[in-house]
């Protein structure tokens, strides 16, 4: 499968948008990362690909198919959204959020779950290494764990794209690490994960390309050791970055930013 996105303009007002002429390509097995300062434009850029919001200018298509025209039903059968917002009402158990993703293929108000998606929703969490959690309720959880179990949510709906809003916000350094290793789990075994991020270093550890987006300017497309230069961070953020070189455990020439003070 594949997903591109041409000539994107997203935002409110036309004529001050917020991002302008994004385009890119990825394809089954890819993670994507896209990269800004705070109120750039990345949750909207979501949003408007997935129809929240109209798209101000360009097409998104998924094999070469406009999706514009797409109900909300074709759409949940080939992406799934985790946003940085989670309010639930009621304190659930994480297998039933999980099986929350099962809706969308569930046919009827009134019909129950079958075995079927009791076995998907049993694998996402096993894939997601919460299979442990299935009966706490997700008051007892740590926010790592509940990140999880959303991403494990959209699992459970079987895409084959997953639209990841900033997974490791508010998590500490060990959940953000444990996130970020599922995520290049999903990325092998087939899926097509487009995520925001406030850290360069995630798109260096998923191995990822990337798109840096600015205020008032064109966004910066490519491999993240072609985007992610001290230049171009001091452009986007307006801060001092340091890029880092070393070789990995397996031999590999790896980048690591930090603040430059």
């Amino acid at each position: 499968m594949r997903l591109t996105l041409s000539d994107v303009t997203v935002g409110y007002d036309a004529v001050k948008p917020l991002q302008s002429h994004l385009s890119f390509e990825v394809k089954s097995g890819d993670v994507f990362c896209i990269l800004g300062p705070n109120g750039c434009g990345k949750t909207t850029l979501f949003e408007s690909v997935l129809g929240v919001h109209p798209l101000l200018r360009g097409r998104v298509l998924v094999d070469d198919e406009d999706i514009t025209g797409w109900d909300a039903n074709r759409l949940a059968h080939v992406a799934a959204y985790v946003g940085q917002r989670h309010k639930l009402d009621f304190p659930y158990k994480v297998k039933d959020i999980v099986m929350m993703g099962r809706f969308i293929h569930v046919p009827g108000n009134f019909t129950m779950p079958g075995r079927e998606d009791y076995a998907i929703v049993e694998n996402a969490m096993a894939d997601m290494g919460i299979y442990h959690l299935r009966d706490k309720y997700y008051t007892d959880i740590s926010g790592g764990e509940l990140q999880l179990t959303l991403i494990a949510r959209g699992l459970a709906q079987q895409p084959q794209i997953l639209f990841l809003d900033e997974p490791t916000s508010a998590l500490d350094f060990g959940a953000a690490a444990r996130v970020i290793k599922r995520i290049r789990h999903m990325a092998e075994n087939g899926y097509i994960v487009v995520m925001t991020t406030h850290s360069p270093n995630h798109a260096f550890l998923c191995r990822s390309k990337v798109a840096l987006l600015r205020y008032g300017e064109s966004p910066i497309v490519g491999d993240a050791f072609d985007v992610i230069t001290e230049g171009n961070m001091k452009k986007a953020y307006g801060a001092h970055i340091k890029a880092v070189e070393f070789v990995d455990k397996k031999g590999k020439i790896m980048r690591c930013c930090v603040p430059d003070i």
